[in-house]
């Protein structure tokens, strides 16, 4: 019987606990992205100041417009960290509620880049007129579309909440969601200050 007991013990010991690994494959997955988008940092600052000739940030970008977006963006951080205080207390409800705030919130961000990089083709300044345009429309379209990937992954939470509950495997879903939000959250004020303030002031 003892024996029995301690090679059970002894295979659970040496089982690696899928959830944590899941999270730290995550972790690996955000180094990685973070890479990425410091190597698109990079290329806006080397090519930033290469107009060829055309209109630079003063010309094509609206402060308080951007102001707005980021303040969307920053505010659904806030409602997903909500969310997340809430499924510690296992309140169903609450939890939906700040995923579906943080979600139009991130939807209208969207939006409104979208809308920014429309404005911007529709008057001739597309990512093919200059080093600038091009290195802009990288940087920042890549991580817009980061935001839409993270609002589909919201939604299919949002799925899972109502369906499953709080399991386990929804929990470190959602843990693993907020840190890809809060991450995009990070990157983004460095977009604003680097490619818009730094910039414009």
């Amino acid at each position: 019987m003892q024996n029995s007991m301690d090679s059970t013990y002894l295979a659970e010991w040496k089982e690696p606990d899928r959830l944590d690994m899941q999270m730290l494959g995550f972790w690996i997955y955000l180094m990685s992205d973070l890479v990425i988008f410091a190597i698109l940092f990079a290329t806006f600052i080397v090519l930033g100041q290469n107009y060829a000739g055309g209109p630079g940030p003063k010309q094509l970008f609206d402060l308080p417009y951007l102001f707005g977006e980021t303040m969307l963006l920053l505010t659904s951080s806030v409602a997903y960290g909500f969310g997340m205080v809430a499924m510690q207390k296992e309140k169903r409800r609450a939890v939906l509620t700040g995923l579906v705030v943080a979600f139009l919130l991130g939807a209208g961000f969207v939006v409104m880049e979208i809308h920014e990089f429309h404005g911007l083709i529709m008057a001739g300044h597309g990512p093919a007129n200059s080093g600038f345009l091009s290195s802009f429309f990288a940087l920042v379209g890549t991580h817009g579309t980061h935001v839409s990937f993270g609002l589909l992954w919201m939604a299919v939470m949002m799925i899972q909440v109502m369906t499953k509950g709080f399991t386990a495997g929804v929990r470190s879903r959602l843990m693993r969601l907020s840190l890809f939000w809060h991450f995009l959250d990070i990157v983004w004020v460095g977009v604003f200050t680097v490619v818009y303030l730094w910039q414009l002031l």
